[in-house]
């Protein structure tokens, strides 16, 4: 769904309020953008009046219907009779005949109108944008017609007369689009186009005329054949207008000068024009200079068992420079001597190089001929393999006594650099702890005093070396082959090495994650989920660290335990639709999944929201059955009850009603019933008594049995069982609501004897049912029935191949409104339709 503008608009005016209370501008939005109008009912026949004053920031007019701004201000203030079956109940005089209306006593300084562009469509079931020509004058008079708007205490002093400052428009349609504005900063005849960043100058025509909305007529494209131009509907209309009252201008549109502007303010847009000025500069230089970014052993320890797990660094996190293409590699190592306070000829920097397991290492070192060229020459040659746009290295540095840096060591054939990580069991902990060489002809059992010194271990503790392989898509860790060379182990420069102390078996079930491997395993599985109860589908409930492995018993298993629950069979979960923010229709079925990355995958989108609702039976046991809602009416009184029931799925209809006996009260035990199911107030579908329940869905609504009458038993050889349904009009189209029946039309039965029928049949009083009028229905074309026509003869007369689905007894109402319980019927059937709240944070 769209984000309604015009409820951004008022939390933004809300928030504007309490940050200006204390200061000098308290109350301005108010002085700004309040006006008041009154709500009356006034008795017709006895002197009672009823009022109530309220207050608006914006008014909210129609525009179906309505061909201009003044029309719908008099739609606004429109008179409505309460008479009838809907009198005005007085507190002094009982029922009354009354007026209800509103008048305006007054209108404030800016007036903001929201035109009423989105609605919902009864018929589809769904939200529609109105896309109808609606026009907007440049001047708008709210005093025309003698002050029509205004009530009796409206201060007729005060002139009523607007100009327009600004249209906003809506480019789209319900599920999305795009806002832009026309504004006329100084009510000048120039106007501007503020669309995102940009904005340019317009005309008055493209600010006005062309944002109406309608119909356009598309040009010929061949002017020689005399064809019937083309038209299409412009989903790009005015949404909200701001008018500018013309005797308040001189205050609101008032000149700006910079002292008037807070210093913060200032200080800010500063910064912005220079940071804009940077990137524009830093943009048109960029064809002169080459990105450059250095990755330290200091870099490494910051990043590792933090950010980083697998790898060495996350170059996103490495600092940025800039070196002029032609600078050498020997020119840039002065210039980082300086930044990283390590001299020259200490420094050795090695090309990182991607492997085909996607992994990035350091691969080898900068030759002395490489340093000599230019660095604009080094990133055409390693930055296409790298896939990235600037050149990455790394920094090798060799430190002696004082930490101080010494000159790095002669690199042989023989030697191999290796990067080493240590783990910590105990504590879950991956830290990095360094580089060195090692030569590809020694074996592991040569570094390892070494490497416990570096770990702080005894020189003689017994550790396990993993070699770090890859981690996508899978983990691969493997343990180093102890009595084999680093060669033959196929080790080379830049690969990682983890190791820990060797963790016996006795310890094994210790620790959650006893080795490295595993530890690996657990972090690349690692998921935070966010479960939330069905009912409440907004709101984060609790959150669980899971593996993304977790079977599907042992995702309900935790869940159930946090929940404090002995059954965890008793949890049914439900996926979430990251699209729509909601949850998916269907629930996830017992272990209708492997493991939980399953359950949080969308196509090929993963998120972290699961829903669970807790059953009253376990849910394998539910499976086996089929919950139905049910509605069920009495032939006596024709009251409706509803049910919900639970029954095997091979049980049929017969058995449903044997179950509702105990249930709903029916006229007799050995009743006859029907049942059908109803979609858009029509009658949809008719199911046999011997259909298994579970080929019957409740998705559009419960289903309907009802009491077959006994009249209907009796029925003659020509009587028929028509529908019959309820619809008034809205515009010439047929519009159904209410709870459609079937009826049995006798032969040679005239209207009016189906009428008095009907009526005791519904209970309607005689009032309203005087304004009913009834119709033969075929494929919503209405032809309206006299007292004395007989009824049935109009469906015969109607060819079999409509059959009795579209073609009815229609009851057309006068009300244009549907019942109440229509709209809390919508309301239920779509359980999943959620807006969302704007929100705007201090």
């Amino acid at each position: 769904m769209q984000h309604d503008v015009q409820e951004l608009n008022r939390v933004l005016c809300e928030k504007l309020e309490n940050k200006m209370k204390g200061t000098t501008v308290e109350g301005a939005i108010q002085k700004l953008f309040e006006g008041h109008h009154m709500n009356y009912i006034e008795c017709i026949n006895v002197d009672s009046k009823s009022t109530r004053k309220e207050s608006f920031y914006d008014l909210a007019l129609d525009v179906k219907g309505c061909s201009d701004v003044y029309a719908s201000f008099d739609k606004y203030v429109a008179v409505e009779r309460l008479e009838g079956d809907n009198k005005y109940q007085s507190e002094e005089h009982g029922l009354q005949d009354a007026k209800k209306g509103m008048l305006f006593i007054d209108f404030p300084p800016v007036l903001q109108l929201q035109l009423k562009r989105f609605e919902y469509d009864f018929v589809r079931d769904t939200m529609v944008k109105i896309n109808d020509r609606y026009e907007f004058p440049l001047q708008l008079d709210l005093d025309r017609d003698d002050g029509k708007y205004l009530s009796p205490e409206a201060d007729r002093s005060v002139r009523n007369l607007y100009t327009l400052h600004s249209v906003l428009v809506h480019s789209g349609g319900v599920h999305g689009g795009h806002y832009y504005a026309f504004i006329r900063p100084t009510l000048s005849d120039q106007w501007y186009k503020f669309d995102d960043e940009r904005v340019t100058k317009e005309d008055m025509k493209r600010a006005l005329e062309e944002q109406y909305g309608g119909e356009e007529e598309l040009p010929h494209t061949n002017p020689g054949l005399n064809t019937t131009p083309l038209r299409f509907t412009k989903h790009s209309n005015a949404y909200m207008l701001v008018y500018i009252r013309e005797s308040d201008k001189e205050k609101i549109i008032c000149g700006l000068d910079e002292e008037d502007i807070s210093e913060h303010l200032k200080i800010r847009l500063r910064k912005e024009h220079e940071e804009k000025e940077y990137k524009k500069k830093e943009k048109a230089e960029a064809h002169m200079f080459t990105a450059l970014k250095v990755a330290r052993d200091s870099d490494m320890k910051e990043q590792i068992g933090r950010h980083v797990h697998f790898d060495l660094v996350d170059f996103d996190k490495i600092h940025s420079y800039r070196a002029p293409k032609h600078m050498s590699i020997n020119e840039v190592k002065e210039e980082l001597s300086k930044e990283f306070r390590i001299p020259v000829e200490f420094q050795r920097f090695w090309v990182w190089a991607k492997r085909k397991n996607s992994t990035y290492r350091p691969n080898r070192p900068l030759t002395l001929q490489e340093e000599k060229t230019s660095i604009g020459l080094l990133k055409d040659a390693t930055v296409t393999k790298l896939q990235t746009s600037e050149v990455r290295l790394f920094l090798e540095v060799h430190f002696g006594q004082e930490n101080q840096p010494i000159a790095p060591p002669v690199k042989t054939k023989d030697d191999i650099l290796l990067f080493f990580k240590l783990y910590d069991p105990e504590k879950e902990d991956l830290r990095y702890v360094g580089s060195f060489f090692v030569n590809a002809l020694g074996q592991p059992p040569d570094i390892v005093e070494r490497l416990n010194e570096i770990a702080g271990f005894a020189s003689d503790e017994d550790i396990e070396l993993y070699e770090e392989i890859k981690f996508e898509p899978c983990v691969m860790c493997v343990p180093v082959e102890s009595n084999v060379s680093f060669r033959l182990s196929q080790i080379e420069n830049g690969d990682i090495i983890c190791y820990q102390k060797r963790c016996l078996p006795d310890k094994l079930d210790q620790y959650r994650c006893p080795t490295v491997s595993s530890f690996f395993e657990y972090i690349h599985n690692k998921q935070v989920v966010r479960f939330r109860l069905l009912e409440k589908p907004k709101e984060d409930d609790f959150s669980l660290e899971l593996s993304k492995r977790s079977t599907y018993d042992e995702v309900v298993e935790k869940v159930a335990h946090q929940l404090g629950l002995d059954e965890p069979s008793k949890i049914r979960l439900t996926q979430h639709n990251p699209l729509s923010q909601q949850p998916k229709p269907h629930h996830i079925k017992y272990r209708g999944f492997d493991y939980l990355s399953d359950m949080l995958l969308h196509h090929t989108q993963m998120c972290d929201i699961l829903y669970y609702e807790t059953l009253d039976i376990p849910l394998p046991e539910l499976e086996g059955l089929k919950t139905l809602r049910v509605a069920i009416q009495n032939a006596t009184n024709y009251e409706v009850s509803f049910h919900v029931t639970r029954l095997p799925k091979s049980n049929t209809l017969f058995d449903l009603i044997e179950d509702l006996k105990s249930k709903a009260e029916l006229s007799r035990n050995d009743a006859e019933f029907r049942f059908f199911d109803v979609y858009l107030h029509k009658i949809c579908k008719v199911h046999q008594p011997g259909d298994k329940i579970d080929s019957v869905s409740d998705q559009s609504g419960p289903l309907r049995i009802q009491e077959v009458p006994e009249e209907e038993k009796n029925a003659g050889p020509q009587d028929r069982l028509v529908h019959v349904y309820h619809f008034f009009k809205d515009n010439h189209l047929v519009q159904y609501f209410g709870e459609p029946f079937f009826f049995l039309i006798r032969d040679g039965e005239a209207l009016s004897d189906i009428k008095v029928r009907i009526q005791k049949r519904l209970q309607v009083p005689d009032e309203q049912f005087l304004k009913w009028k009834f119709a033969c229905v075929t494929f919503s074309r209405t032809e309206y029935l006299q007292d004395s026509d007989i009824v049935l003869s109009r469906f015969q007369k109607i060819k079999p191949v409509y059959g009795m689905w579209e073609h009815h007894l229609g009851l057309e109402h006068t009300a244009t409104t549907p019942k109440r319980s229509f709209l809390a019927s919508q309301q239920l059937q779509n359980r999943h339709s959620f807006e969302k709240p704007v929100k705007i944070y201090n």
